[in-house]
This record gives structure tokens, C-alpha cells and sequence, in this order.
């Protein structure tokens, strides 16, 4: 959500930033916004008058008796009950008109940062640098549940019956590898002086709002029943929301965090075959990053942050890329962001592993998180990032790391975690 006085002194500027989201269809709402925030001023103005206007007429009830004027005091009186029922109409006006701003400025899309390319969809999202060499080896690299399968380590069949499509049982060594990647990138980030953090799993429907537009809400969130709750989709949303209603110490800041947790997604849609096995899911598990901090160290945070991702890729022999998200692919929230894309020698192709993202402060100006110093209190800067997101995950590990008789080689990062082993083996059959 954006500053208000923003919209009041450049509603151009806001139209202009929603044309380059190519979000023309929500161009309406900044001239709504401001007729309605006229009405709200004016009728707070009212108010406040109206307030100063009982204060003065109770004191002049109290003269009046002290005079022993009770008649005189009983018509000033019946003045006062007559202002108190117009406060509370106007009180009434004025909540509404307060909820309705407050609705359509949580529609108006954050006001995205010049270096962010133009383009309508992620068809035109940029590519920045690649790092790593993309080898396709003389040999065929099988699809990742069928090499999931050599190993007895994936069991789908008995996850649908189970739980249904988009969750599984991971089994053995590819189990095992599971929770090696999850362990390393907990260190590797703790080695990089992020506190550690396991979050609630579940939050409130005023941090959901916080932390996210109502369109992604819709797409992605569980909801529990009877409850004002939902499943976490990535624990950004509960991290960010830890600070909800709070006011830190500027000289404490940078925040910096990472924290485990499983995550639920509804994924709506079809999904071609790429996408399916354990690459779309309904519930995986993620170590994630964020940070806040003041508004000027947000861009120096933003590019740490995905350095970090493709630092810890790879030390696992993984390639990767890094690819600038342009303004019709960003989420209403996000000023900038970039995805981190692993090399596929499958699909001869990248494929998304993680994305990171500088929100501003919009998600803070809807929790009200502010930081408090030398330039008084002002909200902070939240960024995130996704350090590593397995299974999917999974799939550009074994992939890279797949030889030609079945084998998997274990990189030198993660054979601590794997009981040392630096190779692990199909099944015999």
C-alpha cells in the first residue's frame, strides 16, 4: 500500500506507474480514492468542529448554573444533545469512508522502481547474468520421479490416496537428501549472520492482508475453518508479521532472518509435465530470508539477498541464472524483483527455484512496522528471499548430479549432512 499524500500530490505519477504494470483496468480507482478522501477530510474537519463546539458550549452549561440560570443552561443543553447526535452520524460517515479508502488503496499497486523493465508477462522478464556452465551431458537424463523412483525414494501412488494430487512421500536416500538441503541452508545462512527462526505455521487474517494483495490470497492460501487463521504459503508472511503493530529501534536495524517452514499453496490450474511430480505442489518445505531495514539500505539488502541464492546453488553444482522480473510480472506489492532460475539439463532449459523481492514499505505500512531515529519514525524496507525450496529443489540437484550409471554425486558442501557419503546409488534390482 502506498502513501495517500502520494496519491494526493501525484495521482499522474500513480496512474502512470499502473500503466506500466499494464493494470490500465484499475486506472479509475486513483480518482476515486481522492473523491472519496475529500468527502473523509471534510467530514473529520466537521467533526473536529463539532467537538470544539461541545467543549465550548459544556463549559458555558457550567457557568450558566453556577449563575443558578438552569433554564438558560437546559437550552444549551439540549444544543450539546443535539451535537452529540450528529458526531455520531459523522463518526459513522467517517468509518466507512475510512474503510473504503483503506480498501482501495490496498488495489493500488506499489510504485515499481525505474531500473525494473517494462513488459506485460514473464514471457518478457529479462535475463541478467549466468553463472555457472549449462552442460548437457552424452547421456539421457531421465524425468525427476522416474530417477526419484531408481532409488525407492518417491511414492506418489500412495499420496493420492492419501492426501490427493500435489503431495507425496519422499523415501531413503532422496528423503534423507531432502532434509540435508534444508539442514545446509540452514547454516549456510546462519554463517552468513541471519538468526535462525522457526515461525508459526498458521496466521491471522490481518497479517495475510499485510503481507500480500487479495488476488494472491485467493490463489494461494488455505483457509481453516471456523477459524481466523491460514496455512502459511512461505514463512516470509509470518516472519514479516512477527513486527506487526511495532515500532523498532532504527539503530537495530538491519533485521536480518532466516527461517524454516513447511509451506501450503492451493496451486490453481493445469500444469504441463514439467510441472508435475514434485515441481507444483500443494505443500513443501523452504528456507527463506528477510530482512528489514531503513529505506536507504533497501537496494543494497535487495542484491545481497539473491547473491546469496546463487552463492549456495552453486557450491552445489547446480547453474543458475538470475532473471529481472519486469512490471507486468510483478506482484502489486513488490518495487523489484529477481527470479533465480537452476539449469535443467533434462529440458535443456532454467526452470524457477526461488525469487526474491523488495517490497518497499508497502507491507509495512499495512502492518504498521516503523523504525524509529534521527528522521523521527517512518516505516521500514521488508525483503525477502528464497534460499532454497525442496522437492522442487530436488529436481535440479539430481539432475546436475546424476551419472551415468544411476549414481548421484554428493558435492563436498553437503556430504557432512549426508553421513559423509559422496555418492549415493540406485537400488539393485
Amino acid at each position: 500500500m502506498i502513501d495517500i499524500r502520494l496519491v494526493r500530490d501525484n495521482p499522474e505519477l500513480v496512474k502512470e506507474n499502473m500503466k506500466k504494470r499494464f493494470q490500465e483496468s484499475k486506472l479509475h480507482l486513483v480518482d476515486e480514492v481522492l473523491e472519496l478522501d475529500i468527502k473523509r477530510r471534510n467530514t473529520i474537519m466537521e467533526l473536529d468542529e463539532l467537538r470544539a463546539s461541545r467543549n465550548v458550549l459544556s463549559k458555558e452549561i457550567g457557568q450558566l448554573m453556577s449563575l443558578g440560570m438552569k433554564e438558560e443552561a437546559e437550552k444549551v443543553k439540549a444544543r450539546v444533545l443535539a451535537n452529540v447526535d450528529k458526531l455520531e452520524q459523522l463518526e459513522e460517515i467517517r468509518k466507512a469512508l475510512d474503510e473504503r479508502v483503506t480498501e482501495i488503496m490496498m488495489k493500488i499497486p506499489n510504485i515499481i522502481d525505474d531500473s525494473v523493465p517494462i513488459g506485460k508477462d514473464d514471457t518478457e522478464n529479462v535475463e541478467v547474468e549466468i553463472y555457472g556452465e549449462p552442460i548437457v551431458p552424452d547421456y539421457e537424463i531421465p524425468y525427476h520421479i522416474d530417477i526419484m523412483k531408481t532409488f525407492s525414494g518417491v511414492d506418489l501412488e500412495s499420496s493420492s490416496k492419501v492426501s490427493g494430487n500435489g503431495f507425496y512421500y519422499l523415501m531413503g536416500d532422496i528423503a534423507r537428501l531432502h532434509s540435508a538441503l534444508l539442514s545446509y541452508a540452514r547454516d549456510f545462512m546462519i554463517d552468513k549472520g541471519f538468526t535462525y527462526c522457526i515461525p508459526p505455521y498458521m496466521i491471522r487474517s490481518d497479517v495475510v492482508k499485510g503481507v500480500m494483495s487479495f488476488d494472491e490470497m485467493d490463489a494461494m492460501m488455505y483457509k481453516i475453518e471456523g477459524e481466523d487463521l491460514y496455512l502459511v504459503g512461505t514463512s516470509e508472511h509470518s516472519m514479516i508479521g512477527k513486527y506487526i503493530d511495532s515500532i523498532v529501534k532504527e539503530d537495530t536495524l538491519p533485521h536480518t532472518l532466516t527461517s524454516y517452514s513447511p509451506c501450503f499453496r492451493k496451486e490453481k490450474g493445469a500444469h504441463g509435465i514439467e510441472e508435475r511430480g514434485v515441481y507444483r505442489i500443494h505443500q513443501f518445505e523452504k528456507q527463506e530470508m528477510i530482512v528489514l531495514c531503513i529505506p536507504e539500505d533497501s537496494m543494497e539488502w535487495y542484491h545481497k539477498l539473491w547473491r546469496n541464492s546463487v552463492e549456495f546453488f552453486r557450491t552445489l553444482d547446480i547453474p543458475v541464472r538470475t532473471l529481472e522480473c519486469c512490471s507486468g510480472d510483478l506482484a502489486d506489492l513488490k518495487v523489484k524483483s529477481v527470479d533465480i532460475e537452476a539449469w535443467s539439463p533434462r529440458q535443456q532449459k532454467y526452470f524457477e527455484v526461488g525469487s526474491c523481492s523488495n517490497l518497499g514499505d508497502a507491507q509495512a505500512r499495512r502492518l504498521k512496522i516503523r523504525c524509529n531515529g534521527e528522521h523521527g519514525n517512518r516505516f521500514v524496507h521488508t525483503l525477502n528471499n528464497t534460499l532454497v525450496a525442496p522437492p522442487r529443489m530436488l529436481i535440479a540437484f539430481l539432475e546436475n548430479n546424476l551419472n551415468i550409471d544411476g549414481s548421484v554425486n554428493i558435492p563436498d558442501a553437503l556430504q557432512s549432512y549426508m553421513g559423509n557419503k559422496k555418492i549415493i546409488s540406485p537400488n539393485k534390482k
